[in-house]
């Protein structure tokens, strides 16, 4: 039997200190699995008291500083800002000198690659683009969400292998993505994660309304193995009054959201749509069907213009 034991971290070669700005719900759990594999978080800026709450939860005993004190500090620094923010703060760290040549900048917004940290590539910086495609809750429950993770990746040629090699310390896995894709690999996810949100909590609002005590535990498992199905079969796990051409349900649905959620109106009709047309191209929805579904849906647009 092998007696083989994995290297302690603390042991491992080129160890980083890492500093964070911006003490989101990102940042700090980056930091923290950075730190399971062996890195040194040393520095962490946040403004808010939920920020300096989730530094001190994830992050314990690493001071909290200003942005151009961890900028000094660390020699990979994660910017976990906001995606509008972000721009403006890459430029005013570098205009203020507080990036040093050699240092790994690491941001983490999906819409942005590696061109959006070029003021800092200019003053020696190293840019690197990691997205984790994880949803986070600012808790210690995210270190070990991102075991698995996808990271979306860019960076330029010479350093992908240090981004990526990045990434499987997290624990994640690299999905190179092009700096001209950024914006759609964002809006992909966007469109998926954000928007199913919305729709699972419509969804649980409305059967609360139709009188079920626990909408969590009926949604549980119908959505899970939605989820699983179109992850598996894609079009082909479409099923529902749509798909058929059900037109008198679909109608009825309207009529009820009508009365009950007419905030609801508008996206069940986009959505509808959206599945009609699919399930059209895929060949679920027949076509002699099809035609008066979509006189439901052209209804209930007008409807909604009433």
């Amino acid at each position: 039997m092998s007696t083989f034991q994995q290297p302690d971290p603390k042991d491992r070669p080129a160890r980083l200190t890492v500093g964070v700005v911006g003490a989101g719900r990102v940042g700090p759990a980056l930091a923290a699995s950075l730190q399971l594999a062996g890195h040194h978080p040393v520095a962490v800026s946040g403004v808010s008291d939920a920020s300096k709450r989730r530094a001190a939860a994830l992050l314990p005993d690493v001071p909290l500083v200003t942005p151009a004190e961890v900028m000094g500090r660390a020699e990979l620094v994660l910017l976990t800002v906001p995606d509008d923010a972000l721009p403006g703060l890459v430029e005013g760290l570098a205009e203020t000198g507080a990036v040093r040549p050699g240092q790994l900048l690491v941001h983490t917004s999906g819409r942005y690659g590696a061109k959006v940290l070029d003021p800092a590539l200019r003053a020696g910086a190293l840019p690197l683009a990691l997205h984790p495609a994880m949803t986070f809750t600012g808790t210690p429950v995210d270190v070990q969400r991102l075991a698995g993770c996808s990271f979306g990746v860019t960076s330029p040629e010479e350093l992908r292998l240090a981004a990526e090699a990045l990434v499987i310390e997290m624990g994640g896995e690299p999905e190179w993505i092009a700096e001209s894709a950024r914006p759609l690999y964002h809006a992909a996810l966007a469109l998926g994660a954000n928007h199913l949100v919305t729709l699972v909590a419509q969804s649980m609002e409305l059967l609360r309304t139709a009188g079920v005590e626990a909408p969590d535990r009926m949604l549980g498992p119908l959505l899970g193995a939605a989820l699983d199905n179109a992850l598996r079969s894609g079009d082909a796990a479409l099923t529902g009054p749509v798909a058929r051409g059900d037109a008198g349900t679909v109608a009825a649905h309207v009529a009820e959201l009508r009365e009950h959620a007419p905030g609801a109106v508008a996206g069940y009709l986009a959505m509808a749509r959206a599945t009609a047309d699919r399930a059209l191209a895929h060949g679920l929805l027949k076509p002699e069907l099809a035609e008066d579904l979509l006189g439901v849906l052209a209804n209930g647009t007008e409807g909604d213009a009433r």
